[in-house]
């Protein structure tokens, strides 16, 4: 049976998650008014959210070519094969560029796009590790996890809108006007895509909105039974009221295991402190204990 390992970045999993998994991760540059920083190597979620609190400019990139290439090198030195699980390439072009890098690898390197972000991402590394230890070769693994694309979705609702006006994501004016009105935008990422979703007035009418969207989710996913599906919360920071959060997606879905993670910086950085999520995600049950 060949060894096959698991590669990540700090998109989805921490370096600490990783090492309890038993998957690899490569930290996310930073740039944070002008000096770079890898996350979780010399950038904290602490001084990172210090310096997004008080308005510093900060700018996400991708892992650089060497710091890829010397990682598979290290990890197929006690590897067969491996899997490499980077951010969706909807968000980033470090799918993209990884497939470049594994041309040179004779078919050692599997580059998945589960086209996920945050905890449906650190979900994908998880069933990964699991179906390497049942066996799975590399190329295998690949082709059971991108038949799941479609089997995720997240929804985040926004506190404020300055950091998506300073992305480019909405312009000054739509900003002002819906800093005015107090909407609160509910964002949405499936597939590659990071959308708007629906707009509310009030953290109650979100809850109840994402509360919705998951339901349907999970209707189009065809999945009803808490054991085939994962559900997750996560905040940013400076969310008040997580653990009513986590406590009243329990109760709106009994039964229901709910898994939290803070949401990752790369998606923090663009939507600001305060943002409350959730999302679901389909179980590749049948490999799973």
């Amino acid at each position: 049976m060949k060894k096959v390992a698991v590669v990540t970045d700090t998109s989805g999993v921490t370096k600490e998650e990783a090492e309890h998994m038993g998957a690899y991760v490569l930290p996310m540059p930073f740039t944070i008014d002008g000096t770079e920083y890898l996350e979780g190597v010399d950038l904290s979620k602490d001084f990172f959210y210090e310096k997004l609190n008080s308005g510093a400019d900060i700018f996400t990139s991708q892992p650089s070519a060497g710091s890829v290439i010397d990682l598979w090198d290290e990890v197929l030195k006690s590897c067969d094969e491996l899997v490499h699980i980077p951010l969706s390439s909807g968000l980033s072009g470090s799918y993209a560029n990884a497939c470049v890098y594994a041309s040179d690898y004779d078919g050692r390197v599997q580059v998945i796009d589960v086209q996920r972000v945050s905890v449906p991402q650190k979900a994908a590394v998880e069933d990964a590790v699991a179906l390497a230890a049942q066996g799975k070769t590399a190329a295998e693994i690949k082709e059971i996890l991108e038949a799941e694309q479609n089997n995720s979705s997240v929804y985040i609702m926004v506190e404020t809108l300055e950091h998506l006006k300073k992305g480019g994501r909405i312009t000054p004016a739509a900003a002002a006007i819906g800093t005015m009105l107090h909407i609160k935008p509910i964002l949405q990422v499936h597939g590659k895509q990071l959308d708007a979703f629906a707009k509310v007035r009030s953290v109650a009418k979100a809850k109840q909105t994402i509360f919705k969207a998951l339901e349907n989710e999970m209707e189009r996913m065809g999945v009803s039974r808490p054991e085939e599906v994962r559900l997750q919360a996560a905040c940013s920071c400076g969310f008040e009221g997580k653990e009513e959060w986590i406590r009243e997606l329990a109760e709106h879905f009994p039964g229901f295991e709910v898994e939290y993670d803070d949401l990752p910086l790369n998606l923090t950085c663009h939507i600001g402190p305060g943002g409350m999520g959730a999302a679901v995600t389909k179980r590749v049950v049948k490999f799973l204990k």
